[in-house]
């Protein structure tokens, strides 16, 4: 336990030293974003010490540290300096809630079409049900979503197009964000279901006479599920970051809109805050797939 704290720790603090770098090493000047380019040069001075940003990168990244512990963080620019915890606690929760929908889309798709062609490996099904994998795989994001909502928002106008208001806003960004993520697993799934037919245990199961159907489902795919749980736990984390294009497309008030808003903004402290919140959720995702493995896996148990 304690060497997956000190992982943990090592990620976090490694994350916020690579985004503060990045920050410094993009392109733009946040006091113009305030200013303009037409300010004075006595403003550009005033504003930037006012704001901190006349300081050394580390001794800003120390102010972002302290002032984050202390729940005083507040958004980089003034006018209005806003604290940037609550707008990350309001935007959590719908992160949250698209990445579970988008993980409940990608198994409801993944895992019956991963058995379906192990079952009928070498057949016309199994080719069908890869290729659709293949093609759920190289469709690019930031392309299906603006195709499903042309399709089923305005030209079939059974879906709104944007916003978080009801049930109906989040299915378009969730099948949008799960739709790679269900080609991927149905290939893993098929993978580990034709493993799990060659062993031992299911050539017994059927020579005791039990039905195809008991022994693919009962026999086969609980055992197929373990090496599956890794995979579901990083792809989990994985989707937390790729919601952020996601969100930006259907409008969804969720952390990748507000740090893609940060960014434009030059808003560095939120951006901060953000992505450390994205890698720390990601850890922790990680570690609970590694506890619920030991769970599912008594061998790992008692290796551990």
């Amino acid at each position: 336990m304690s060497r997956r704290l000190v992982s943990a720790l090592i990620a976090m603090v490694g994350a916020l030293l690579l985004v503060s770098l990045f920050l410094h090493l993009v392109p733009g000047d946040p006091v113009d974003v305030m200013l303009g380019e037409q300010a004075t040069q006595v403003d550009r001075a005033a504003l930037r010490q006012a704001v901190g940003l006349d300081l050394p990168w580390y001794a800003q990244l120390w102010t972002f540290a302290r002032d984050l512990a202390t729940g005083e963080l507040r958004t980089s620019l003034p006018p209005f300096q806003r604290k940037v915890l609550p707008a990350l606690g309001a935007a959590l929760p719908y992160t949250l809630l698209l990445t579970v929908a988008a993980m409940a889309v990608s198994l409801v798709l993944a895992l019956p079409l991963g058995v379906m062609a192990a079952a009928r490996r070498g057949t016309p099904v199994d080719a069908a049900a890869m290729g659709v994998s293949v093609a759920g795989v190289a469709l690019p994001r930031f392309w299906l979503g603006p195709v499903l909502i042309i399709l089923f928002a305005l030209k079939l106008d059974w879906l709104p197009v944007s916003g978080a208001e009801s049930w109906k806003h989040l299915v378009l960004p969730a099948f949008t964000l799960g739709t790679a993520l269900a080609a991927f697993l149905a290939r893993m799934t098929r993978a580990t279901m034709l493993e799990a037919l060659r062993e031992d245990y299911v050539t017994v199961a059927r020579a005791k006479g039990l039905s195809p159907r008991v022994v693919l489902w009962k026999h086969a795919f609980r055992n197929a599920l373990l090496p599956l749980v890794t995979v579901l736990g990083l792809e989990f984390g994985a989707l937390l970051g790729g919601a952020i294009v996601t969100e930006k497309v259907f409008a969804w008030p969720g952390m990748g809109t507000l740090l893609l808003t940060a960014i434009e903004k030059r808003d560095y402290n939120t951006v901060r805050a953000t992505v450390l919140l994205f890698t720390f959720s990601y850890v922790l995702v990680n570690t609970l797939t590694d506890v619920a493995y030991a769970w599912v896996d008594p061998r790992v148990r008692r290796r551990s």
